[in-house]
């Protein structure tokens, strides 16, 4: 039997919907996969019709647009933001639910939650504040104030931590209870747009407005600043072991080394891409260190090992007009890929089942 040139042939589907795709999530317990557009759908999958696209759900829980979208701390659930300022918890089945009126929008949001799913918490930026909910959403157990807009929120693995981007820098804070601090502040003139935090703490990277990434070590705060890039980097991703940082921004997959005194004095390794295009999004496997996920200006989507020997096409751009890839996410095991793209297209693969 021939082997199809995409694994989403024999593995997965996609469906054309409406509007420009900015996020596909996936729930805590796996069970639904979220894909949110800019225009205020959000399309929910039940797990038990990945292979049925007339049975994906959609709904219009915002008055307008979707700007961010989040896992839940519900098993089940997922927490949108829209242009309407509301922060609303959507769990398939039920109506949507209110849970906090912002002044002005939220713009980037992110859950953190532990093993047991038993303590959770929620961080999203609404201009230069940052607010960070616990389990309940009666008040923010803390609010960040920051000198400029907030970019970007990303958590440490523990929960206990928050890293924050804004114009000339980053901040590290610790989260504890009803307390919170500024660890560090790290600096650096310029535009901050997406940072990311090495899964040991050793560093932390941002893409930068001016095409260059920026990067500070945690321990001594030493400034390391990664360049050459033909376009704006817009996606950041480190392997579990910390060992590498997968980057878009060029026609490869950019991926530097964070060992042996990386990245600093060490070139970057190119990994395989699309010619005549370039990298639009990087996703490490959730939990394998030995393998990406990256999608291309074109609608092209590969599996590729950090050393670049394997390639698995996911989805080709030049047979199908999906657009540019804008979002990419594995579940939490890593047998499920979804993505979506700026021209409405949204896609599940099922690695694990048989070709």
């Amino acid at each position: 039997m021939k082997t199809p040139l995409q694994l989403i042939d024999s593995r997965g589907k996609f469906k054309e919907v409406e509007g420009n795709i900015i996020d596909c999530v996936h729930s805590q317990d796996g069970q639904y996969i979220a894909f949110a557009t800019a225009d205020g759908d959000l399309w929910l999958v039940d797990r038990k019709d990945l292979q049925q696209p007339e049975k994906w759900q959609k709904l219009q829980p915002h008055e307008g647009g979707i700007l961010c979208l989040s896992q839940d701390m519900t098993p089940s659930g997922f927490i949108t933001a829209g242009d309407d300022n509301q922060i609303l918890r959507i769990v398939p089945g039920k109506e949507p639910e209110l849970l906090v009126k912002t002044k002005r929008w939220a713009e980037h949001m992110v859950t953190w939650f532990d093993a047991t799913g038993v303590s959770t918490l929620l961080a999203f930026s609404v201009g230069k504040e940052v607010h960070v909910y616990q389990d309940q959403f009666d008040a923010p157990i803390t609010i960040l104030e920051h000198e400029s807009t907030v970019s970007d929120v990303v958590f440490n693995k523990d929960g206990q931590k928050l890293v924050t981007s804004y114009y000339n820098g980053t901040t590290l804070w610790s989260i504890t209870g009803k307390e919170s601090a500024k660890i560090k502040e790290f600096v650096w003139k310029g535009s901050h747009l997406v940072v990311a935090l090495h899964p040991q703490e050793e560093a932390i990277v941002t893409a930068m407005q001016d095409h260059d990434l920026h990067g500070w070590r945690i321990s001594d705060g030493h400034n390391m600043r990664m360049s050459g890039y033909p376009v704006k980097v817009q996606s950041l991703s480190f392997s579990n072991d910390g060992k590498w940082l997968a980057t878009s921004g060029a026609e490869s997959v950019v991926m530097w080394p964070f060992f042996d005194g990386g990245p600093m004095g060490k070139p970057p390794v190119e990994l395989p891409g699309i010619p005549g295009g370039y990298c639009t999004i990087v996703r490490f496997h959730s939990v394998y260190a030995d393998l990406l996920a990256a999608g291309f200006i074109d609608g092209s989507v590969l599996l590729i090992s950090p050393d670049g020997e394997k390639v698995l096409p996911i989805t080709l751009g030049q047979d199908k007009d999906f657009g540019a890839i804008t979002a990419l996410n594995f579940n939490s095991s890593g047998d499920i890929l979804c993505f979506g793209t700026e021209k409405g297209v949204i896609g599940v693969i099922d690695l694990a089942a048989s070709a």
